[in-house]
């Protein structure tokens, strides 16, 4: 490749590049899943409500995380990092609670 006289030569170092994409990744926050845990008391209806109201769900995807949950005795939510974690399950909790129904919200670290 031939150099254009008053251009800035530069040169191409992909292991540079490699180098500064792999920081990038390694620089990213951990992720958190939030779960729902079964109880043999709350209404299924009232999950389906929650999960539209606090993770965005549309009545499709709440159901399905509803009898996972149902089925397996917990249900993915999503992964977000720990402070938006956090602060769902404490909404989920207090919500539930303000309801008088037993449904817990945990999370745990994403592998």
């Amino acid at each position: 490749m031939a150099e254009t006289a008053g251009a800035p030569h530069t040169t191409h170092r992909p292991a540079e590049t490699e180098e500064a994409s792999e920081q990038i990744v390694s620089d990213e926050p951990p992720m958190y899943r939030v779960l729902l845990l079964n109880d043999d008391f709350t209404p299924m209806d009232f999950v389906v409500q929650v999960l539209m109201q606090l993770f965005g769900m549309t009545f499709d995807q709440a159901n399905i995380v509803m009898l996972e949950v149902h089925h397996n005795g917990r249900g993915v939510c999503g992964e977000f990092t720990r402070e938006i974690a956090e602060t769902r399950v404490s909404q989920v909790n207090q919500i539930a609670r303000e309801h008088e129904y037993p449904l817990m919200c945990v999370m745990e670290r994403a592998e």
